[in-house]
């Protein structure tokens, strides 16, 4: 049997809270694990459906647990099993470790490999700030616009590395589709820049 309620102190940073029924019945823990197909983070006040089930102490447990309106799609021989995922950090952490190879065999202009570094690290701290302003149901929040210009100046490898671990903007497709057009764009104008040697000209100034 299903029902339907509200979550109610959900601690994001621990992944659970718990489920208050709208009949009135005894609240439900709730853990991030118990969500089916998941498109985003609970917060409070959402109104989900779940299943309950005793756990070995006798506690009731919420399970099965969607978002109201969510719909599962059946199997198919296409979404079977776990799916994909885009391995962020290691594309992220791969790339600066690149930059910073090219640096030192003098491929790449020191100012180059800086930039990438130090936006990367100015990226990820607005992701995490964005994140925690999102959990808070804070209105200042960091817009997708600034988060995109972070990437093309080159906070981009930053910005994949908070998405993946602290699971921020990632299903989200408008957005993705942005990030990675900004992602294109920071890589053809840094190409632009190397080629034509106004990079090397640039750090030669500054550094």
């Amino acid at each position: 049997m299903r029902h339907a309620g509200r979550i109610t102190g959900w601690n994001d940073g621990k992944g659970y809270g718990f489920v208050t029924p709208h009949d009135g019945g005894a609240r439900a823990f709730l853990h991030i694990k118990a969500f089916q197909q998941a498109t985003r983070r609970p917060l409070d006040d959402d109104l989900v459906s779940y299943a309950t089930r005793a756990d070995a102490k006798g506690r009731l447990n919420a399970v099965n647990v969607r978002f109201a309106g969510q719909r599962i799609a059946a199997p198919t021989a296409v979404n079977r099993g776990a799916p994909m995922r885009v391995p962020r950090v290691g594309i992220a952490v791969g790339f600066l470790l690149l930059a910073v190879t090219l640096m030192l065999m003098g491929v790449v202009p020191a100012l180059v490999t800086l930039v990438y570094l130090v936006m990367s690290a100015v990226s990820y701290i607005a992701y995490v700030l964005d994140k925690d302003a999102a959990g808070k149901r804070r209105r200042q929040r960091t817009s997708e616009a600034a988060l995109h210009l972070l990437d093309v100046l080159g906070g981009w490898p930053g910005a994949l590395i908070a998405q993946q671990q602290i699971r921020h903007k990632t299903v989200k497709a408008s957005f993705q589709a942005g990030f990675w057009f900004s992602v294109m764009v920071n890589l053809a104008a840094v190409g632009v820049l190397w080629y034509s040697g106004i990079a090397e000209r640039m750090s030669a100034l500054v550094i």
